[in-house]
């Protein structure tokens, strides 16, 4: 068992969003100390080490992530298809955009936003030069308020894994976990 450093402590606790006080209060042990640890100014008994990593360990379990939000199944069309599918895909999945994937790799988005102002001779060209800029992507373990921030300002997350697209999250996605 590789014991963790003080940075390695005060990295994962940030990370999870604690402070001082509240990895004390859950680790039974004083924010001093956790401090004093956190700053290499003490080496902890081993028995309260423990406690503190079993406390990090717990917050970690109850963080939210993208592989426990994410659709699998990733409705999508590609660049060289006809507008006209990604119309009729949209109409069929009652979505209103798109992801705009090529081998696996998301390239573009399309919504309904983009079709309107199209008239019927357009029906026949290709998605790309009428899609818009890809969803942003992150890795299955994106946290839930990473995802959050990012659905801000655009209206799907893509799941990547090895640059090949696994999942997309939108904002009816996190809605729905929630509730």
């Amino acid at each position: 068992m590789e014991l963790p450093t003080p940075a390695d402590l005060r990295q994962r606790r940030t990370e999870l969003g604690l402070t001082q006080s509240e990895l004390a209060d859950t680790a039974d042990v004083s924010q001093p100390l956790i401090a004093r640890i956190e700053g290499g100014d003490v080496d902890p008994r081993l028995s309260t080490l423990r406690r503190i990593v079993n406390a990090l360990e717990t917050a970690e379990s109850d963080v939210i992530r993208a592989d426990d939000l994410m659709n699998e199944a990733v409705v999508s069309v590609a660049p060289a298809d006809p507008v006209s599918d990604a119309a009729q895909k949209m109409e069929d999945e009652a979505y209103s955009q798109l992801a705009v994937i090529q081998d696996g790799i998301p390239v573009g988005s399309i919504s309904q936003s983009d079709l309107v102002h199209l008239d019927s001779d357009d029906r026949d060209e290709p998605i790309e030069d009428h899609m818009s800029e890809s969803f942003p992507t992150v890795s299955k373990d994106a946290t839930l308020d990473e995802i959050s921030n990012l659905l801000e300002h655009y209206k799907a997350v893509m799941i990547t894994e090895a640059g090949e697209t696994v999942g997309i999250i939108t904002e009816a996605d996190i809605a729905a976990r929630l509730s």
